[in-house]
């Protein structure tokens, strides 16, 4: 059985330290040896999830965003985190083009992306409680 490596950090959710999630994953992931191509869409889809928990589950306010990473084998499993406002309609949150933002110019494609580059995505969100979206990518396909 192969062993499990994992980690979780936690950090303020402002735009600012999408570059640090995205730095720290792919630190965490880089021993897995996965291609620049399988590393480029596992941050990309960290990276949409990360700015969707700044923008639109904390609104304007400032909370807390909670990354986790864990590697078993060749599959990586991300989650991000938020206490925030949750998703009223999470299947139509997840439509391509949809966004809640038309006037910040959002082009409402970040769970279309996570979905593209990813095995897997599901979402769990509760009002006044935050959203939980969880990936999974298997390298070396």
């Amino acid at each position: 059985m192969e062993a499990e490596n994992k980690m979780v950090i936690e950090f303020d959710g402002i735009s600012e330290n999408e570059a640090f999630a995205r730095a720290a994953v792919a630190a965490f992931v880089a021993p897995m040896d996965p291609t620049l191509e399988e590393l480029t869409e596992i941050k990309t889809a960290l990276s949409e999830a990360v700015s969707n928990s700044v923008i639109h589950g904390y609104d304007g306010s400032t909370g807390t965003v909670r990354v986790g990473c864990s590697c078993i084998g060749r599959m990586v499993e991300l989650y991000v985190e938020d206490f925030g406002k949750g998703i009223e309609n999470i299947d139509k949150a997840k439509e391509p083009l949809y966004t809640s933002k038309p006037e910040q110019e959002r082009s409402g494609m970040g769970f279309t992306v996570m979905e593209i580059f990813m095995d897997r995505l599901t979402v769990e969100s509760s009002k006044d409680i935050g959203t939980k979206v969880t990936m999974m990518k298997r390298l070396g396909r």
